[in-house]
């Protein structure tokens, strides 16, 4: 298992406003999508609120599944509050694109087929979660939470950077970010208490490998291509 603070490094300069990353620039391609760091993003306003309307959506029906299937209560807690804080922020975002005149779907037409396949991992990921319950789900649950958190805050940050001019989207999805942020910090302080509850020797590697292997990273749709969780490992307990 490598060991690096990767993940914990992407999640503060992002929540500190992203100077590094921003100092490298984005790279706006010519079919209207932009890369920053691996992460690309639609710059299209429509299509970027699509994307981060399905971020919400996709996060509050696993809250919801979180507390229906799980026995644990710091994960059914963290459930909870998926749920809500994610619900809130997606009564911004429609607010915001109401008053453009946007209408948003509730699942975009994927830009490529990289998007193509990430939704389609996203539906069977949620097959699967829906099928597990107890232990099995909330390590399977929780681990992608910290993959998926890392891969939404790289892509927010590409699209915060992508639509600089647009003052509204913007201090939106500054908000996003520091609540992301903050949700991921969770997600993995949840995960440390799975991994001591149930051993470190089997349970933590096993979550390690669904991450490694795309498992826990499966948001990698929700706003576009690029790095997923997969590749923010995290440090050894």
């Amino acid at each position: 298992m490598k060991q690096t603070i990767q993940g914990f490094l992407l999640a503060g300069t992002l929540v500190l406003g992203g100077t590094a990353l921003a100092q490298q620039g984005v790279k706006e391609n010519k079919k209207g999508t932009a890369e920053l760091r691996g992460f690309v993003v639609p710059t299209d306003e429509k299509a970027l609120l699509e994307r981060l309307h399905y971020t919400n959506q996709l996060e509050i029906k696993l809250g919801q599944l979180a507390q229906q299937n799980s026995n644990n209560p710091d994960v059914k807690a963290f459930g909870e509050q998926m749920v809500r804080d994610h619900t809130a922020a997606d009564q911004k975002l429609v607010t915001l694109a109401q008053g453009r005149g946007l209408k948003l779907s509730d699942t975009p037409k994927p830009m490529n087929d990289a998007e193509k396949k990430a939704m389609a991992a996203d539906k069977a990921i949620m097959e699967e979660l829906q099928a597990l319950k107890a232990e099995p789900f909330d390590s399977c649950y929780i681990s992608g939470q910290v993959g998926d958190h890392d891969a939404t805050l790289g892509k927010l940050m590409a699209g915060r950077q992508a639509v600089t001019g647009n003052t509204q989207l913007t201090a939106l999805m500054e908000e996003m970010t520091q609540q992301v942020s903050h949700h991921r910090q969770q997600a993995y302080s949840v995960l440390g208490k799975l991994g001591q509850a149930m051993g470190v020797g089997g349970a933590g590697t096993d979550m390690q490998k669904g991450s490694e292997s795309g498992t826990g990273g499966h948001m990698d749709g929700h706003m576009g291509t690029g790095q997923s969780g997969s590749g923010m490992q995290q440090p050894k307990k």
